[in-house]
């Protein structure tokens, strides 16, 4: 059979309510904390994607029972007889089964993480995670196909992290919470799903200080508790941005609700300069149609920058959404993506649609707008291009088709329902 694909019939504005999706980027590192925690553990709000569910059968393989209670709520069963070796042709379809190196080493005192899969955007080191484990007195040897990491007793340290990585942060506090002693992380990464994760193992008992700065101070305990209450997952601030760009993009008018607003303040700030205005309303946002669409220049009509950083600065994860939005927009702009290596190849092809866009190296590109775009077929590389193509495809004259949306499924939970929703001409094709 055929792989699916979308058909998307562009230039109609989108309208009506849309809710985000739980956040992604901390389901994954949350399905990896419940491993901490004995006995039962309720998630809600998790996104039903592929990743996720992924990850989910990756605990039931290590003997975790996962129970669907419907509407994005799940229960998490954990007997504490939890296996150390990750099953590796789960891992190779993921990224995110990284996050559960830091804390099944923490719970069994050995883990085998394979090498792990995930978007081709470029090199992702692990030698953030491993050097962070090694410093809490992990022993860590490299095979061919993975990592096999032991430790069966983890101290405190004071450790300073070569990058700000955020999964690396997680992988850190995970290990940390039950290790001896105190350890201080330094560099660590500050993302609102850095945070979340470490709201939730406070809650199950971990001591954590610090949580939304850049130096978080782990007193480690003996072991965690059951929390109180459920966990709830933030909404996606990324989808969130998504969703603001498609509504300016196709001069539509679209309410996003259940938006926290500290998540999305630099979002905001880098759309303004696009021309793009947002309005808070009753615990959400309003993109209303009337978009003024014209790139601010810097003083002196030096050529404004968009360029992403950590947290709170503008995340790397939208700079494939910002690239598409400003070829809508009057004016020119510099996308510099520092982050991956590969991320922007995919700009070949929004050019192919019509896109003015130079790319001067693998990192940097230049967009002219606005342009007229016109429906080409595509296919998506990764998660973030995909819902790119998609905002292009949305905005183009004509017909397009997308292919390879096996990796758009991976972090966007029913996307062409949700779109079609808002009055989006957008359909699934063919299966699997």
């Amino acid at each position: 059979m055929s792989s699916p694909y979308f058909k998307i019939v562009g230039k109609n504005p989108l309208h009506g309510t849309v809710m985000p999706q739980g956040n992604k980027n901390e389901a994954l590192p949350i399905l990896g904390a419940v491993c901490l925690v004995p006995g039962e553990v309720i998630i809600e709000n998790i996104p039903q994607i592929s990743d996720v569910l992924m990850l989910m059968d990756v605990l039931r393989h290590l003997g975790m029972e996962v129970e669907d209670k419907g509407q994005g709520t799940f229960l998490f069963r954990n007997n504490g007889d939890l296996k150390s070796d990750l099953p590796a042709e789960l891992c190779s379809k993921i990224r995110g089964a990284v996050t559960l190196a830091g804390p099944i080493l923490a719970k069994t005192g050995r883990v085998f993480l394979p090498r792990p899969g995930g978007d081709k955007i470029g090199r992702r080191r692990m030698d953030t995670h491993l050097l962070a484990l090694q410093a809490l007195g992990a022993q860590i040897e490299v095979f061919p196909d993975g990592y096999e990491i032991k430790g069966d007793r983890l101290r405190g340290t004071d450790l300073l992290m070569d990058e700000a990585s955020v999964t690396a942060t997680e992988n850190a506090v995970m290990a940390a919470v039950l290790s001896e002693g105190t350890t201080i992380l330094r560099h660590a990464a500050s993302e609102p799903h850095v945070q979340r994760l470490c709201k939730f193992l406070v809650s199950a008992g971990a001591k954590i200080s610090g949580i939304g700065s850049n130096i978080l101070t782990i007193e480690g305990v003996s072991s965690l508790k059951t929390p109180d209450k459920p966990h709830r997952i933030g909404s996606d601030y990324l989808e969130i941005g998504s969703f603001i760009s498609l509504a300016a993009v196709t001069g539509g008018e679209i309410f996003i609700g259940d938006v926290e607003l500290e998540d999305i303040r630099m979002i905001r700030m880098v759309y303004s300069r696009l021309g793009i205005e947002v309005r808070p309303q009753d615990g959400g946002i309003l993109v209303p149609s009337d978009q003024k669409m014209e790139i601010i220049p810097d003083y002196h009509g030096a050529t404004p920058k968009i360029d992403d950083s950590p947290w709170p600065g503008f995340p790397a994860d939208m700079t494939s959404v910002a690239l598409v939005t400003a070829t809508q927009c009057k004016g020119t702009v510099l996308i510099h993506e520092k982050m991956f290596e590969s991320r922007l190849f995919f700009v070949d092809n929004i050019i192919s649609m019509g896109a003015q866009i130079i790319l001067c190296d693998p990192h940097r590109a230049i967009v002219i707008g606005p342009n007229r775009l016109y429906g080409q077929k595509v296919a998506s590389p990764d998660i973030r291009a995909g819902m790119a193509m998609i905002i292009a495809a949305l905005c183009a004259e004509g017909t397009s088709s997308i292919h390879n949306i096996v990796q758009i499924d991976r972090g966007f939970q029913d996307i062409d329902t949700r779109l079609r929703s808002l009055g989006a001409h957008i359909e699934r094709i063919g299966e699997e």
